[in-house]
């Protein structure tokens, strides 16, 4: 067995997981025994998202984990969602399955760096997304999803002055469809930012009746070509309730395991992305999300680390945006 030293280091556990065990059977048990809740992003492997107790989107997720009266909250996500569990459930042991699986888009705003922008611009409200930093959010009046974005924008007065950040499209896509002018961060996510038009135009040429379905984090081309352009979720939701037989889905490709899962009959084409030298490959799925197995949950639950901790100072600030945010996801 490897030294908690050793676990550390990596961020995970690593402990090779013997042959004869039935890995299913044993997260499944461990999870009655330790009265856990295991939560998972569409973006995450399928034999992750087949074993969680929810599947869903970040805010989906949130409102999940304000709820539940596990002892245990199991993350398989990236960081900035288990940070977001914590501060909802201080008193919870919180989860997750690798500490390296982090967020470019989180990574594009440093809290120092966006309390020098708020401090010169005080006569603004800060609206963060929520794939941000506990720190960020600590800085923020009200944090938002893809999915309620729009409906906490529009719920401040029309001449309010707004700091939306850090995602730069969803910005952009926000203000084309409330109308609004806001100050903009600009960050992004390095898997929608990836995205080839030129390609998915090609795809819609062989198959000319496919819908094109946009997440908002794409940039702004990407959007006007689309049919639809909605969260995770409404994505999700939009193929399971129309008519439409072929769809080119622009977002990760993690969603995909769901959308077959509720239209078998359906045919779903992951849109691709451009090669970006450097970058290492030219898919379009998250590398970090991708850092969820069925193997880390396993030894995650067997000794339950990696933990999540947020100071009490840091929690005390972080969850009023996010309350703020579930608080007008009901209304």
């Amino acid at each position: 067995m490897m030294s908690k030293k050793s676990w550390i280091e990596k961020g995970y556990v690593d402990e090779l997981i013997p042959e004869a065990i039935d890995i299913v059977a044993e997260i499944r048990r461990m999870r009655t025994e330790k009265n856990a809740v295991i939560l998972a992003h569409y973006y995450t492997d399928a034999a992750v998202q087949d074993i969680a107790d929810f599947v869903g989107d970040s805010l989906a997720l949130a409102q999940k984990a304000a709820e539940t009266d596990a002892d245990i909250i199991v993350m398989c996500g990236v960081h900035f969602m288990g940070e977001t569990n914590k501060i909802l459930c201080p008193n919870k042991k919180v989860l997750v399955l690798d500490l390296n699986a982090g967020c470019s888009l989180a990574d594009s705003c440093n809290a120092d760096d966006l309390q020098r922008f708020i401090a010169s611009h005080p006569d603004h409200k800060v609206v963060s997304y929520v794939n941000t930093t506990a720190a960020v959010k600590a800085l923020s009046d009200v944090v938002v999803t893809s999915s309620n974005a729009r409906k906490v924008i529009e719920s401040f007065d029309k001449d309010e002055k707004i700091i939306f950040g850090p995602d730069k499209n969803l910005g952009e896509y926000i203000c084309s469809v409330t109308g609004r002018t806001m100050l903009l961060w600009n960050g992004g996510c390095h898997v929608h930012q990836r995205f080839s038009l030129s390609s998915i135009l090609e795809l819609k040429r062989s198959h000319p009746t496919a819908k094109i379905l946009a997440h908002p984090e794409c940039p702004a081309p990407i959007q006007k070509v689309a049919d639809v352009v909605a969260s995770t979720a409404g994505l999700l939701r939009y193929v399971t309730e129309n008519n439409d037989r072929i769809f080119i889905v622009a977002t990760e490709s993690g969603i995909l395991h769901k959308m077959r899962e509720e239209c078998p009959h359906k045919t779903f084409i992951p849109a691709p992305p451009e090669f970006t030298e450097g970058v290492g490959c030219s898919c379009n799925e998250c590398a970090f999300m991708k850092l969820n197995t069925l193997p880390k949950l396993y030894n995650t639950l067997k000794y339950e680390w990696p933990t999540i901790e947020i100071s009490s100072d840091m929690t005390e600030k972080a969850v009023k945006p996010i309350m703020r945010m579930l608080e007008l996801s009901k209304e």
